[in-house]
């Protein structure tokens, strides 16, 4: 046996992974604004909106915290921590004005999203050029983005829970093509293996994976009945542009998102990279 055919045994040999559909439990979501009336008003419409994007069935209960209750980040934690949402809502620049200089999330956000083990939704600023209204084009178009998407039931449940019936779900996985081609260069100075079939078969299989836990993904959604379309995009990537051209060519009006590894509270470099320049459209950052 060579040592390519090696390398073959052992990717058909691993487990394929298998979407397994799970309902995205929130329970209850807490909105945080630092508006009061009518337009923190406009702003729960809003996130009730999203909320039920996927239908009545199974709808959190919204509270909404208003500008007047809470006068710094502790305050906002002490509130979270009391009332114990499954879902944070809120927007970029919370309680500041950095968002009238585009790239920032805001420290109000950037806390929730580092310290709180909970799910954030994160709205453009209601005052930008990018703000959205509850009487808006409905969220129809969900992506769920990540840079290895083989087995990650949690990313895609939470994105079908935001996609409405004949609504469309993108599934896009982005290998890196940085550590891609580092292992490349490392196989390249094995004289012994043709480096050229390596790379041939290994990006072959690494996407494959991507391609067949998409087809599972599209398997099971229609055995439960949701009426998704579900697209995929799988390719290699390493700059923030590749993922914008992929949401602005797929008009996308949710970018879901993992932000952080199993055993940290700090958002990965590349979610947060995302999360600061893809300042237009809402993220749900889990």
């Amino acid at each position: 046996m060579t040592r390519i055919d090696q390398f073959e045994s052992v990717f058909k040999s691993a487990d394929k992974p298998v979407f397994r559909y799970e309902p995205f439990a929130v329970g209850s979501a807490l909105a945080v604004t630092d508006l009061d009336g009518d337009g923190a008003e406009s702003f729960r419409s809003l996130v009730r909106k999203y909320l039920g994007a996927s239908g009545e069935e199974g709808l959190p209960s919204l509270q909404v915290v208003r500008g007047d209750e809470f006068g710094s980040i502790e305050d906002c934690l002490k509130i979270i921590d009391r009332d114990k949402p499954g879902l944070i809502c809120t927007y970029r620049g919370l309680h500041s004005d950095c968002w009238r200089w585009g790239h920032s999330l805001g420290s109000y956000v950037e806390v929730l999203t580092q310290t709180v083990n909970i799910p954030v939704l994160v709205f453009p600023h209601p005052g930008s050029a990018a703000a959205l209204s509850a009487d808006g084009d409905d969220c129809s178009r969900v992506m769920a983005m990540t840079d290895h998407l083989a087995g990650d039931s949690r990313l895609v449940n939470a994105a079908l829970f935001f996609t409405p019936a004949r609504g469309t779900l993108h599934l896009t996985n982005i290998e890196d093509e940085q550590v891609f081609e580092r292992y490349m260069a490392a196989i390249e100075k094995i004289p012994s293996v043709d480096s050229a079939a390596v790379r041939e078969n290994l990006l072959f299989r690494i996407l494959k994976e991507a391609r067949d836990y998409i087809q599972s993904c599209r398997a099971v959604v229609a055995e439960q009945g949701l009426e998704v379309e579900i697209l995929e995009a799988i390719e290699l990537g390493m700059h923030v542009e590749d993922y914008r051209q992929l949401v602005v060519a797929g008009e996308i009006d949710l970018l879901v998102m993992n932000t952080r590894e199993v055993d940290q509270l700090a958002m990965h470099g590349l979610a947060y990279t995302l999360a600061v320049e893809l300042c237009d459209i809402p993220l749900l950052l889990l």
